[in-house]
């Protein structure tokens, strides 16, 4: 017999799902708390174990899957663009050439200086004026201007 009945470990494990994700404030388990419910509610019917589970996977996938986005932006309403994410479809001047064979260049954007690729491997002289279309990791992802 088990010491403990499956609705209590389920209890257990939403409780903690619940106290994680109070003490992080960042929507990172309250989808696993509403799981380990649900299974704890099979297992009040007497359920095997394998469907508590599947329950408990089951009802954590679809929240997360659902809700997530959603919950994003009601509760990260003060986010602030970072400069990288200003700096996307601005215009910028090259100053060093860009040319990716190289792994050389750099463009002035947004105000501030910016390790530059070009999207398509095209060399770009200095100063060029060029589109930032993307950002992989701290380079500006760079087009010619007349290509936009």
């Amino acid at each position: 017999m088990n010491p403990f009945p499956m609705q209590t470990v389920w209890l257990a494990v939403a409780i903690l799902f619940g106290i994680l994700e109070a003490a992080t404030l960042g929507l990172t388990s309250i989808w696993f708390a509403l799981g380990a419910l649900g299974a704890m509610v099979v297992a009040m019917f007497n359920g095997p174990v394998w469907l508590q589970t599947l329950v408990f996977v089951l009802i954590s996938a679809v929240t997360l899957v659902l809700t997530r986005d959603i919950a994003k932006q009601y509760f990260n309403r003060s986010r602030q663009p970072t400069n990288a994410d200003r700096i996307i479809g601005a215009e910028a001047l090259v100053l060093e050439d860009v040319d990716n064979m190289h792994a050389t260049g750099t463009v002035r954007a947004g105000g501030a200086v910016w390790t530059a690729r070009s999207r398509d491997g095209t060399l770009i002289p200095k100063d060029s004026t060029v589109r930032v279309v993307d950002i992989d990791g701290v380079k500006a992802i760079v087009v010619p201007e007349d290509t936009v």
